[in-house]
C-alpha cells in the first residue's frame, strides 16, 4: 500500500478533520502584526468506500500570494509529491489529494485570505475576518496579502527564536520581474506601512518605521543594492518628505555620499522633527569620525521622539563613543522600556502523527538528531544564564551595558554607577538626617525612578552635564533571577568578581511619596553629592545583576583555562557548554574567545546550527574563504534539513556577498570546485552564486 505521506514535504496530520483550519480562525484575533506563516491544509483519500479520509496541515512561506490561481497552483503540486512505494505488486488502495486550503494571513486589513482547491473541480477564494465570517476577496486585499506573505517570508527567514514543526520556506522572489512587482505593490501600499507593525523596539509604528520598510531594506541592504529602492524612495520623498531618511540611507549604502548629504540639508528643511532622518545624519557623522557632531543631533532626536526607545539608544551609544560613561549609564537609566510581543504564531494543537522527511544528500553531513549523547548536557549553572532570555528592548538595553563593561571594565563601571546613582547605604544614612515628614510640593507618587532626581536642574534637559531623565513606559519591572551568589573555588588564588550592591532602596524602607529632592541638612559634607545623585531604575538594576552572573561565568570559565594551560591537561567541556560559553563571549564582546569556544563545540556530535552559522560570520568578516565555504556547507545542510529551500535572504547568502565584495564570486566558485564536492551538494551551494548573477550583486562579475 502507498503511504499516505509527501514526498521530501514536512506534514502534521490531523485527529479531526479540519481542526487545523479550525484552530487557525480561533486565532485569528490573537494575531496583531504580520501574522504566521501561510497554513496550507490537505485533505488525502482513497476514494473507497469504508476508508476515512485522512487530514494533514503544514506551514510555508515563500509562496506567491498575488492570486487564487498561484496558491491553487501550489495545492495542485503536492498532488505528484505522494510518496510511492514503487511496487508493482503493491496491494491496497492509492492514497490521493482529494482537495485542499491554503491560508494567507493579510496584515494590511487584518483578515485570513483562503484558496479552497478540489480535485478534480474548482477553485474557490474568500476572506475570512477575525470573527470568523466570508467576504469576498476584492483586487486591493489580493495586493495586500501579496506584500504580506513577502515581508513575512523575508523577516522571518532566518530568524532563530522563530521555530515551527512542519515549516517549509521557499525563495520569496525568484526573477527581476518578481522583484519590480514586488516593489510596485510596496510603492502602491507604502501609505499603509504602519498598519502592519513595527519591531518590538519601536513603539509606535510610523509611514517610515514599519515592517514594510524594515523588509525593503532587508531584502536590498542584505545584498548590498540600493539602486533599486533608491529609485522607490526618490518617487516616495516626493508626497511623503520623511522618507527623505531612508532615501539618504540608501545613497550612502550606494556610495552616493554627495547626494545624501543633499538630500539630508533640504529634507531638514521640511521635516526637522524626524528622529528617523537625525539617525541617519547621526550615522554618518560617525562613519566620518565626527562623534561630537552627532551627539548634537541625537540630543535633538531625543527631543523630537522621546518616548522612543530607539532615540535613547542612539544617545547612549554616542556617550559611550565619547568616553562620558557617567552620562552614558544615566541615559540608558531613561530609555523607555516596552513590553516584548513575539512573532504572530498559531494556537497548538497536538497532531496525530508527525512526519518530518529525510532530505538527502546533503544531510548526511549531519549528525544523528534523534540521538542525545553526554554532548547534549551542560553544567545547570550554564543553563540557568538570565542574560538569553532578554528579548526586545531589554536585550538591546543589556547590549549596551555590556559595550560599557568592555570599555571600562567591571570595578570601573561599579564605580560609575555609584557615581551617578543612590546606594542603598547612602540613602540610609540622608533618611535618618532628612524630615521624615515631607512637604505637599516635594511629593508626587506617580513620578518614575529616572523623575526623581535634582528637580532644581537646568531647564533645558538635554544641556551637560544634567543628562536627560525623561520617564516614558510605566512598566519598570523585569523578572529576573538575583540569586547569583554562588560560591566559586578560582584556580591560582583568583579573587571572584564584586556583586554589586543594590542603588535602589528597597520597597519597605522608602517611605511613601520619597522622590530623591529632599533637602539634607546644613553642613553635612555629603549633601551636594547626593542631591546631584538619582535613582536607579529596578529594570536596570536586574541588568546589572545578569552581567554580574555572565561575568561571573566568563570570570571562572577563562581562569579554568588558563589555569589548565599552566597544567599542560586538557580543558574539556561538552559540545553543549562550549556553545554556551561562545555565546556569552559574543555577548561579551570577546570575539576570539567566542570563535576558539564554537570551534571547540564541533569537536563532538550535536545537532545544532548555531556555532556553524557563528563561524561563518565571523570568517566571512575576516575573508576567509576556504573556512567560511567549509562552515557554509554546514548550515546549508542543516537549512534544508529544516526544509528551509530558500537562496536568499538567509545567513549564507549574506556571508557570500560579503566575501564577493572583496574577492568576486568567481573566486568563491573556483573554491566551491577545488572542494571536490558531490553534485547535489555543489549545487546547492552555487545557487547562492546564481543568484548574485542574476540580480547583480556587487562582485558577481570578478
Amino acid at each position: 500500500m502507498a503511504e499516505a505521506t509527501f514526498k521530501e514535504i514536512p506534514e502534521l496530520f490531523e485527529v479531526e478533520l479540519g481542526e487545523s483550519l479550525t484552530a487557525r480562525t480561533e486565532s485569528l484575533s490573537t494575531f496583531r502584526e504580520l501574522g504566521p506563516p501561510d497554513l496550507c491544509h490537505v485533505v488525502k483519500s482513497t476514494g473507497k468506500a469504508g476508508t476515512r479520509d485522512m487530514g494533514s496541515w503544514h506551514y510555508i512561506s515563500g509562496v506567491d500570494a498575488s492570486s487564487s490561481a498561484s496558491l491553487a497552483a501550489y495545492i495542485n503540486s503536492l498532488t505528484y509529491a505522494i510518496e510511492d512505494s514503487g511496487a508493482w505488486f503493491a496491494k491496497g488502495p492509492t492514497w490521493k489529494v482529494k482537495n485542499g486550503c491554503f491560508c494567507c494571513f493579510n496584515a494590511f486589513s487584518r483578515v485570513d485570505v483562503r484558496v479552497d482547491v478540489k480535485i478534480p473541480g474548482g477553485v474557490n477564494a474568500y476572506v475570512v475576518d477575525l470573527r470568523g465570517e466570508r467576504h469576498e476577496a476584492t483586487p486591493e486585499l489580493w495586493q495586500e496579502t501579496y506584500v504580506s506573505a513577502l515581508l513575512r517570508s523575508i523577516l522571518y527567514s532566518d530568524d532563530p527564536t522563530y521555530y515551527l514543526d512542519a515549516y517549509r520556506k521557499l525563495d520569496p522572489i525568484t526573477s527581476l520581474d518578481g522583484e519590480i512587482r514586488f516593489l510596485q505593490a510596496a510603492e502602491a501600499l507604502f501609505s499603509k506601512g504602519w498598519q502592519v507593525g513595527s519591531d518590538p523596539e519601536i513603539q509606535v509604528a510610523t509611514v517610515v518605521s514599519n515592517h514594510l520598510t524594515a523588509g525593503i531594506m532587508k531584502y536590498f541592504g542584505d545584498s548590498g543594492r540600493y539602486q533599486p529602492i533608491a529609485n522607490l524612495f526618490e518617487k516616495l520623498s516626493q508626497r511623503e518628505p520623511e522618507v527623505a531618511g531612508l532615501l539618504a540611507k540608501s545613497y550612502i549604502g550606494m556610495n552616493e555620499e554627495v547626494k545624501a548629504v543633499q538630500v539630508m540639508a533640504a529634507a531638514m528643511k521640511q521635516t526637522p522633527q524626524s528622529y528617523t532622518l537625525l539617525h541617519v545624519q547621526c550615522d554618518f557623522l560617525r562613519s566620518k569620525g565626527k562623534t561630537d557632531w552627532a551627539l548634537k543631533l541625537a540630543r535633538q532626536a531625543v527631543n523630537c521622539a522621546p518616548s522612543e526607545f530607539v532615540t535613547w539608544e542612539k544617545l547612549t551609544e554616542l556617550y559611550i563613543d565619547l568616553g562620558q560613561y557617567d552620562a552614558a549609564l544615566l541615559t540608558l537609566n531613561s530609555c523607555p522600556m516596552f513590553t516584548y510581543n513575539g512573532r504572530d504564531v498559531h494556537r497548538p494543537i497536538t497532531p496525530a502523527k508527525i512526519h518530518l522527511p529525510f532530505l538527502k544528500p546533503i544531510g548526511e553531513i549531519l549528525p544523528d538528531r534523534g540521538l542525545k549523547t553526554e554532548e547534549d548536557e551542560a553544567d545547570p549553572a550554564l543553563q540557568r544564564l538570565p542574560s538569553p532570555g532578554l528579548r526586545g528592548t531589554w536585550s538591546r538595553a543589556y547590549s549596551l551595558l555590556t559595550k560599557l563593561v568592555a570599555r571600562m571594565g567591571w570595578d570601573a563601571l561599579l564605580k560609575t554607577r555609584s557615581e551617578v546613582f543612590v546606594m542603598e547605604e547612602e540613602y540610609r544614612m540622608q533618611k535618618t538626617q532628612a524630615d521624615p515628614r515631607p512637604s505637599v510640593e516635594e511629593v508626587d507618587e506617580n513620578d518614575g525612578a529616572s523623575t526623581r532626581g535634582l528637580k532644581s536642574g537646568s531647564k533645558d534637559a538635554l544641556d551637560a552635564p544634567n543628562i536627560p531623565m525623561i520617564r516614558v513606559s510605566t512598566e519598570s519591572d523585569r523578572d529576573v533571577d538575583e540569586d547569583g551568589n554562588i560560591a566559586a573555588n578560582l584556580p591560582n588564588g583568583q579573587k571572584a568578581l564584586e556583586k554589586p550592591l543594590a542603588t535602589q532602596p528597597p520597597p519597605e524602607e522608602a517611605p511613601e511619596g520619597v522622590n530623591g529632592t529632599e533637602t539634607p541638612r546644613p553642613g553635612d559634607p555629603s549633601a551636594s553629592n547626593f542631591a546631584s545623585k538619582r535613582l536607579c531604575e529596578r529594570w536596570l538594576d536586574n541588568l546589572f545583576m545578569v552581567l554580574y552572573e555572565d561575568l561571573r561565568v566568563w570570570t571562572i570559565f577563562r581562569a579554568e583555562v588558563a589555569h589548565f594551560k599552566t597544567q599542560h591537561v586538557a580543558y574539556r567541556k561538552t559540545s553543549y557548554e562550549w556553545e554556551i560559553l561562545g555565546d556569552l563571549g559574543v555577548r561579551l564582546h570577546h570575539k576570539e574567545e567566542a570563535k576558539e569556544a564554537y570551534q571547540r563545540c564541533l569537536d563532538g556530535s550535536r545537532w545544532s546550527v548555531k556555532p556553524w552559522a557563528k563561524l561563518m560570520e565571523m570568517y566571512s568578516e575576516e575573508g576567509d574563504i576556504q573556512r567560511c565555504i567549509q562552515a557554509a556547507i554546514r548550515v546549508a545542510a542543516y537549512q534544508w534539513a529544516e526544509y528551509t529551500e530558500m537562496t536568499y535572504p538567509t545567513q549564507i547568502a549574506r556571508a557570500f556577498f560579503k566575501l564577493g565584495q572583496l574577492h568576486g564570486h568567481a573566486k568563491i566558485s573556483f573554491t566551491l570546485i577545488s572542494m571536490g564536492l558531490p553534485d547535489s551538494i555543489l549545487k546547492i551551494m552555487d545557487s547562492y552564486l546564481q543568484y548574485g548573477k542574476a540580480f547583480r550583486v556587487e562582485g558577481y562579475d570578478f
